[in-house]
């Protein structure tokens, strides 16, 4: 079904999420929401304060004005009952979400196999990491999927690289740079290849998704997967 690759899908499935993470960490954090950000929303912010635009809402606003005018560019197709789509994505990204879920799994003796030692925490997730795992979920897929590799397909398009190269070649140079990200900045966590290679099959496994399923699945199963992890891992 081509109608959940539609941005118009995509944009009705990502107001939800967007205003349930926006609003949640307004009402569990208060004046301190920042604090409860996840890095790559705490990265949009920060490159949007560099160029003037401080504005709590101005990530989401510009993210969901995105989707709008790719809607509005590709309105003539768009899907004829979005309801039925919505649930659809909801369903689909539940189903994706369980199958990297049950991968992450059984990675363990893969990646033994390779001669990495893996380590799995076993942990659970107030309220308020159930939340920054839906905002990783929305703002990770707008940088890393949506943004990253997006521009780097129209950029090697626009050098005359054959899609057969510049698609698998953007598609692991997201994937890379979204499994790096995690081990940048004061918060990140220090480098082990068993968790860079394992983001990298899952930056891969989103931008498959990405591409034959659309943005909002995407989102909708990084999403779901980060709390299932978070909620309970092994």
């Amino acid at each position: 079904m081509r109608s959940t690759r539609h941005p118009w899908a995509g944009f009705l499935f990502l107001l939800p999420l967007l205003v349930a993470y926006e609003g949640g960490l307004v009402w569990l954090g208060g004046d301190q929401a920042a604090r409860l950000r996840n890095g790559a929303d705490a990265w949009l912010r920060w490159a949007f304060e560099v160029f003037g635009a401080g504005h709590a809402l101005a990530a989401p606003a510009v993210v969901l004005g995105v989707m709008l005018a790719w809607s509005w560019w590709r309105w003539a197709d768009r899907p004829d009952d979005p309801v039925t789509v919505w649930f659809g994505m909801a369903f689909e990204s539940a189903i994706f979400a369980l199958v990297l879920w049950q991968f992450s799994r059984n990675f363990g003796p893969i990646i033994d196999g390779l001669g990495i030692k893996l380590q799995v925490t076993v942990r659970t997730a107030p309220a308020a990491q159930v939340l920054t795992f839906i905002g990783a979920g929305i703002y990770e897929e707008v940088l890393f999927r949506l943004g990253l590799f997006g521009g780097l397909v129209l950029l090697l398009g626009a050098v005359r690289i054959p899609w057969p190269v510049s698609v698998p070649l953007a598609a692991f140079a997201a994937a890379a740079a979204f499994a790096a990200a995690h081990h940048i900045g004061p918060y990140g966590e220090p480098m082990r290849a068993d968790y860079f290679v394992f983001r990298t099959i899952a930056g891969l496994y989103f931008t498959v998704l990405f591409v034959a399923r659309g943005f909002g699945i995407a989102v909708g199963a990084h999403a779901g997967y980060d709390v299932l992890v978070g909620v309970v891992v092994g």
